[in-house]
């Protein structure tokens, strides 16, 4: 833990984005060889607009990476922060503590907040209209949300004491795993089922991807699936009965268009 967080504490911009690329990559290439759904489309043109919102991502969050730091360096300085008031524990455990923790307030509170307050569902709409949900599908964020979930990110930085080489790694973790849990790639039942005791694995996710309630508002974590099963929004689906996208935005084509997309969270949907 020790080395790891010694790397992150320090890791260049470039390192952070050959992450980003070797995730979509990896899972890319797994979801050709173990497919879920033999979706009927050109994976390529599908995979445009995606691409798109993952490199708005990237620009809202590098830029604003030095608000992280310093935020980190205020809590460890003041020994601020739910991690940094328990007593004296084995790094290992501060780490994977310190990680659970930012994983509630950077993205399963935000998530749960998203599908409850009307205008951030709307901004949020942009994720959930990709009709056929792969690795690419995992950033497609409108920008406005890509830096509402960054403040909430910052905010779980502050509150739960995390050092920025623990927060790097979050980050790091955060990107991979979403990477992993919207790949449209079929695991062994038992497998996956095992992996979402653990963390959120690609079965569980694609529940939340379904197009009616009360589905579309359930198992709202990232990495580690404790909060969906501790605070009771945990669900279960049988993916042979999953549809993709929402029912008050079904043009498909519209959805997979940038501009239309960019202006979805503006709009009128359809009741």
């Amino acid at each position: 833990m020790e080395i790891l967080l010694n790397y992150f504490e320090n890791i260049p911009s470039h390192h952070r984005v050959i992450i980003i690329i070797s995730g979509l990559t990896f899972f890319w290439i797994i979801e050709g060889l173990i497919p879920l759904y033999k979706f009927s489309y050109k994976k390529w043109r599908h995979a445009i607009p995606n691409l798109f919102f993952n490199l708005t991502l990237m620009l809202v969050n590098l830029p604003l990476a030095f608000m992280l730091l310093k935020t980190a360096d205020w809590v460890i300085e003041n020994n601020f922060g739910l991690i940094n008031w328990l007593p004296e524990m084995p790094l290992w455990f501060y780490g994977i503590l310190g990680l659970i923790c930012l994983d509630f307030f950077g993205a399963y509170l935000p998530h749960l907040i998203e599908h409850k307050v009307k205008p951030l569902w709307m901004i949020h709409l942009v994720h959930h209209t990709d009709h056929k949900v792969d690795t690419t599908t995992a950033n497609r964020h409108h920008p406005i949300e890509s830096v509402i979930r960054f403040f909430f990110t910052l905010f779980g930085v502050f509150v739960v004491g995390a050092p920025i080489g623990l927060v790097m790694l979050y980050q790091s973790l955060s990107v991979v795993a979403t990477q992993f849990n919207h790949a449209n790639i079929q695991l062994p039942k038992k497998l996956d089922k095992l992996l979402s005791y653990i963390i959120v694995s690609p079965d569980m996710h694609k529940v939340h991807h379904h197009y009616v309630m009360p589905y579309t508002d359930s198992n709202y974590g990232n990495i580690f699936s404790i909060w969906d099963r501790l605070l009771g929004t945990y669900k279960e689906l049988d993916t042979d009965k999953i549809v993709y996208g929402v029912d008050v935005f079904p043009d498909e084509k519209k959805n997979g268009n940038i501009i239309e997309l960019l202006k979805q969270p503006f709009q009128k949907y359809q009741k």
